[in-house]
C-alpha cells in the first residue's frame, strides 16, 4: 500500500483562534470548527490544518481517548504556489497586508520560496509547486 495525499496538517499556537484568523485573512482559508482556547480547523482545498493548542491537547486526561499530542516551539508549513506568478502575486498580497517576509530562497531546482511567520511565530513558507517536481 501507499498513501496517496495528505489529509490534514496541525500547527500549534497558545491562541487557535489568533492564529486561525490569519489564515483566514491571508491566505483565504475557510473556517470549519473552533472551540475557543483548544482547537481551531481550517479547510484548504482537499486538505484540513488543524490549529491546537498544545496545553490543551497533550494532557490525555482531556482527549476523550485521543492519543495526547502537541509540540512546543515554532512549526512550518507550506503553501503550494502553482507558478512564479502566483507567487509574485502572494508577494503582492503579503505586502498589501503589511506582512513582512522573513527569507526568500532560491533552490538549486530554481524553484523559490517565501517565509514568513504566523502570530504564533510558526514558519510559513509560500513555494513554487517546481520545488518537489520529479
Amino acid at each position: 500500500m501507499k498513501a496517496g495525499a495528505i489529509l490534514e496538517t496541525v500547527i500549534y499556537a497558545a491562541d487557535p483562534q489568533a492564529a486561525a484568523a490569519f489564515y483566514a485573512e491571508v491566505f483565504g482559508l475557510e473556517p470549519v470548527q473552533s472551540v475557543p482556547g483548544r482547537l481551531a480547523f481550517l479547510r484548504c482545498g482537499a486538505q484540513m490544518l488543524l490549529i491546537f493548542n498544545p496545553e490543551a491537547t497533550s494532557d490525555p486526561a482531556h482527549q476523550n481517548g485521543i492519543p495526547a499530542h502537541g509540540a512546543r516551539g515554532p512549526g512550518h508549513l507550506c503553501f503550494r504556489a502553482e507558478s512564479a506568478g502566483e507567487l509574485e502575486a502572494w508577494r503582492a498580497r503579503l505586502a498589501e497586508l503589511g506582512i513582512g517576509i522573513e527569507h526568500e530562497q532560491v533552490w538549486k531546482s530554481g524553484a523559490r520560496s517565501l517565509y514568513l511567520r504566523d502570530p504564533a511565530g510558526n514558519s510559513v513558507e509560500i513555494a513554487e509547486a517546481a520545488l518537489w517536481e520529479l
